[in-house]
């Protein structure tokens, strides 16, 4: 593995394992399980269910690199507070909501 994709890998973890989770009860934010913030920036970031576009797990290992930085990024304006959390949680609830109704 690329020493650049082995950062890559290594900030998504401690962003969504440490990070997110740290702030998710000052923040108010619906979720603070690191899974749940994987899900939510990983659906952001493939614009859709990431399964769809992700076939393997998991899923950050498999993402493309153009996905899982745009995952990373989205975690860090989150931890800056420029992208709602909120707002990224509830699109990909009705995401997966219209896949499971299969629509």
């Amino acid at each position: 593995m690329p020493a650049d994709r082995a950062a890559l890998e290594a900030r998504w973890l401690d962003l969504t394992r440490v990070t997110l989770p740290a702030l998710a009860q000052d923040r108010d934010w619906p979720v603070s399980a690191d899974h749940c913030f994987q899900r939510i920036l990983l659906d952001a970031a493939c614009d859709g269910v990431w399964y769809d576009s992700i076939t393997d797990r998991p899923a950050y290992r498999r993402a493309p690199d153009t996905i899982l930085v745009q995952a990373v990024t989205l975690g860090e304006a989150a931890v800056a507070g420029t992208v709602d959390l909120a707002a990224l949680d509830a699109r990909s609830r009705a995401w997966r909501r219209a896949r499971k109704a299969g629509g």
